[in-house]
């Protein structure tokens, strides 16, 4: 079972290992959008170098990519490699993004999905995220969301 003290910073040495779970978590999608979601196409090692990726586990099942802003936290990237669905992996990640951005003091966390990605619309949803805008962008067609965390909530 994933806990909170599992979390930690990503390193250099675990770059491969980051595309290989973002790989396994987004490919399934591929076929249904129509292309590769853009988490699998990311710089990883940039990511990982400029200390924006969490992992969880060992070996690592999931992870998350966090970019602070003035004014909320954005969710770049959340990923549970398939194996490990179903034990809580993503619920600890999501409460522990929630957690950083209180850390930070900044009011919300923002994020996207794709909108065929019909899952990740329920979870968000489930654990209190709200809809802001669905917004296509290039050949992306996304659902953005944000929930207000600590004293904003």
């Amino acid at each position: 079972m994933t806990t909170p003290a599992d979390i930690r910073p990503a390193t250099t040495t675990d770059v491969a290992a980051v595309r290989a779970v973002t790989d396994a978590a987004y490919h399934r999608y591929i076929e249904r959008i129509g292309l590769r979601p853009a988490p699998m196409d990311r710089d990883h090692a940039a990511d990982v170098a400029a200390g924006r990726v969490f992992v969880t586990g060992d070996p690592f099942t999931g992870l998350v990519v966090l970019v602070p802003h003035a004014d909320h936290l954005y969710l770049e990237s959340i990923a549970v490699h398939p194996d490990a669905h179903g034990r809580g992996v993503g619920r600890v990640l999501l409460a522990f993004v929630e957690r950083r951005a209180v850390e930070l003091g900044v009011p919300e966390v923002r994020l996207l999905t794709n909108a065929l990605m019909w899952e990740n619309q329920k979870i968000y949803a489930r654990y209190g995220y709200e809809v802001v805008e669905r917004r296509v962008d290039g050949p992306y067609d996304r659902i953005h969301y944000r929930k207000r965390v600590g004293a904003g909530a």
